[in-house]
């Protein structure tokens, strides 16, 4: 399915809580001298501009991270991301994890992106096409034929849009399979909590499946409007970083402060 256009969402409280915790990886990362590879299965754009008429529509970025800015200090990687896409872009950008990435990490390491839909994979090579290889490809089968990369110190973000039912089945055999050809990998799954539960056996799975070093991670939020389904996001990330999890632990208590989170 090619319907799916994250504008519509950038910036929301799930966003929020994925980025948060993908920066930090991130930064920890690229402490160390040696080359690594970032690769993401559903890219989106990789920059946003909360103004535009999708972004106001929802108002999801609003209730997002224009609402808890003040839960990142300056310092923060993930505040530095966004400061500097809005000092290259203006007041109103937002970066995708993408961007988000691009902005953290260093001439020497690599980027591989993919995305599908042809408004959204066109606007994807004009933004970051001189930084990363950009595919009009199904992600899951880029991140197939490139596991192993070279560098073979990396992460990949695996960040569907769940439009397509089945991959909440399709999910952890593909992880397993990835982990195998690839062991030294950090795989980082984004993934909605809706109140159907439909998220649920799927990590029921993948934390069953011995992975090493799991940080398995979620927060709850309110609906953002009448009806809503997603009341929720996390992250299942296998080899995380040292650190990670004390990011991990304060986001909860930030979440946690949410009016209307029960």
């Amino acid at each position: 399915m090619l319907s799916y256009q994250h504008i519509y969402h950038a910036g929301n409280l799930a966003d929020v809580q994925k980025h948060a915790l993908m920066s930090v990886l991130l930064d920890y990362m690229t402490r160390k001298p040696k080359p690594l590879t970032y690769l993401e299965t559903h890219s989106g754009r990789g920059v946003y501009h909360l103004d535009t008429e999708e972004a106001q529509k929802t108002a999801e970025a609003r209730a997002g991270i224009l609402s808890v800015n003040d839960w990142f200090a300056a310092d923060h990687p993930y505040a530095r991301a966004i400061a500097q896409t809005r000092d290259d872009l203006g007041a109103d950008a937002y970066p995708g994890s993408p961007a988000l990435a691009a902005a953290l990490l260093r001439p020497q390491d690599r980027m591989h992106l993919a995305e599908l839909h042809p408004q959204e994979h066109q606007a994807l090579d004009s933004a970051l096409g001189l930084r990363a290889r950009v595919y009009r490809q199904d992600g899951f089968e880029m991140a197939q034929s490139i596991c192993p990369p070279e560098p073979r110190r990396g992460v990949l973000l695996i960040d569907p849009s769940y439009e397509v039912k089945s991959d909440y089945d399709k999910l952890p055999g593909l992880i397993g399979q990835l982990h195998r050809k690839w062991n030294v990998g950090v795989i980082a799954l984004w993934y909605p909590i809706l109140t159907n539960g439909a998220q649920a056996p799927m990590i029921k799975k993948l934390r069953a499946a011995g992975f090493p070093k799991v940080l398995s991670h979620e927060v709850s939020f309110p609906p953002v409007r009448e009806g809503h389904r997603m009341v929720g996001s996390g992250m299942f990330i296998i080899n995380a970083p040292f650190g990670l999890e004390q990011e991990a632990k304060r986001l909860t208590q930030c979440f946690a402060k949410l009016k209307g989170v029960p």
